[in-house]
This record gives structure tokens, C-alpha cells and sequence, in this order.
């Protein structure tokens, strides 16, 4: 089941990607509307992190193509930000909190500009919005788990985009910081950004996300969270691996969603 968004902000048009030549994703045609928290779910090995590595150009397409706002990556790329799984960081990598955060005006200043005061003030506001504040000059490699993901999630804020991806920014981190990070993507699309989540956990899920993207390979489903997010397209994304469907449809059942319509 598809639905098309009224308002959208990404385009996959017939996306298919391949890893040496073997099929990870299969003619992935779908819309993603603006200004909602949107869940990508679905099996491990269904090519979930592919799907947003190849959005943001970081793979080959084997065909069709993604746009956002109506553009190819390229020309709106200062819109857009990328939070990899924090698995794939060089955490051991000599920079401090601080520069982290830093490295997210880049895209405002180039590379070559010299950080203005300006700049500095809005990493820290960032800081202080992830409750990190009190760790700028320490160094990254000695922080938790959660304390990374939050200065991962800070470096995203101080880009200052409008489009963002982030890969499993749940995986590994504690109650409080999982709180901490849905509370900041939901004043994020409240102000009209697009926060597009990598996610593993069904029962969450159906408390985090307004659109669901279902995934196995191919698209199962995409479409608002109430519409889509039901026992009979997650039998069909999971098949018989799936043994919480019971519980995830009561979650879902006593949700209520009197704004969904907007998409």
C-alpha cells in the first residue's frame, strides 16, 4: 500500500540498488510528506540504512533516482543532513565535542571560512539543546554511547537544515536519551522540518512516528501511521519472524491521531 503525500519533500522513483550485483533494494517508488517524523521499518537485511545511504548519494543506483524539494541532491544539498549509526564513526578520532558540533556549519560557511562567534554561539545552543553542554572540550571517544548519539544529534541541529536521515539514532542508548532525542525531533518537524528515522523497534515505533515506511527489499507499505501500521502489512513485511503483533496492535489501537489527516 502506498499513499502519496500531500506535501512532499523526498521522491524515490523506482530506486533499485544492488551490492555486487545482488538486488538490496527493488523498484522503491514512494513520497514522503514535509514536516512529519517519519519511521523506516523493517526486517534486518531489508535495506533499510540502503535505502537512506542512496538518498543521500552515498551509493550507486542501479536505477531510477530520488529527489528532494523537487531537485536532485546536489542543488539542495545545504538543506539536507545525514546521521550515520553511530557504529560506523571513528569515535577514536583526536577532536573534541565542541568541534563536532563545529563541523555542522560547514555547509553554511565552507570549508576554507574560518567559524565566526556567531557560529560558536549557535554549537553551543545546540549543546545545550541535547544537554550537552557541559562537555565541549571532552573528547569523543570518551563518552557513552548516548552522549555521542545526543553530539551526533547537536552536529545535525547546527546545520540548520530542513531534511534530515538518521540511521537507527535510538540503537544503544538509554530511556532518558531516547526521550531526550524523540522530544527534539518532535519540536523539529513542529517547526516544519522532515526528520526521516531508521528504527528496529515495533512497539516504539508506534508511539514516535506520524508516517511509516515498511520495508522488506522492497515497499510494503508507506503512509501515515494509522493507515498503514496494522497487523496485516507488518505480517506481510516480516512474515513469520514477527511474534509482537498482538501487542503492536493494541499500541496502535489506542493511539490517537487527530492530525494525521495533513498527510
Amino acid at each position: 500500500m502506498k499513499i502519496e503525500a500531500k506535501n512532499p519533500v523526498v521522491e524515490f522513483h523506482d530506486l533499485t540498488v544492488s551490492y555486487h550485483k545482488k538486488p538490496v533494494l527493488w523498484n522503491i517508488d514512494m513520497t514522503l510528506p514535509q514536516g512529519a517524523l517519519i519511521g523506516i521499518i523493517g526486517p534486518n537485511g531489508a535495506g533499510k540504512s540502503t535505502l537512506i545511504k542512496a538518498a543521500m548519494g552515498l551509493l550507486p543506483l542501479g536505477s531510477g533516482y530520488v529527489r528532494m524539494f523537487d531537485e536532485a541532491l546536489d542543488k539542495v544539498r545545504h538543506k539536507v543532513s545525514y546521521v550515520p549509526q553511530r557504529e560506523t564513526v571513528d569515535w577514536d578520532f583526536p577532536t573534541s565535542v565542541l568541534d563536532v558540533v563545529m563541523m555542522g556549519r560547514y555547509s553554511k560557511l565552507g570549508l576554507l571560512t574560518r567559524p565566526r562567534k556567531a557560529d560558536k554561539e549557535m554549537a553551543m545552543n545546540c549543546l545545550r539543546k541535547v544537554g550537552m553542554e557541559a562537555y565541549t572540550d571532552r573528547q569523543i571517544s570518551q563518552l557513552s554511547g548516548g552522549q555521542q548519539q545526543r553530539v551526533f544529534l547537536a552536529r545535525a541541529l547546527a546545520q540548520e537544515a530542513d531534511l534530515y536521515f538518521m540511521d537507527e539514532p535510538f540503537a544503544g542508548v538509554d530511556a532518558a536519551t531516547e526521550a531526550a532525542i524523540l522530544a527534539i525531533m518532535q519540536e523539529m518537524t513542529a517547526n516544519g522540518k522532515t526528520v526521516i528515522v531508521v528504527h528496529h523497534d515495533l512497539q516504539s515505533a508506534a508511539e514516535f512516528f506520524d508516517w511509516i515506511v515498511l520495508l522488506n527489499m522492497r515497499l510494503v507499505a508507506s503512509g501515515p501511521i494509522d493507515k498503514v501500521f496494522n497487523n496485516d502489512m507488518l505480517q506481510e513485511t516480516y512474515g513469520g519472524k514477527l511474534t509482537v503483533l498482538a501487542e503492536v496492535g493494541e499500541l496502535v489501537r489506542k493511539r490517537q491521531m487527530p492530525s494525521r489527516e495533513k498527510y
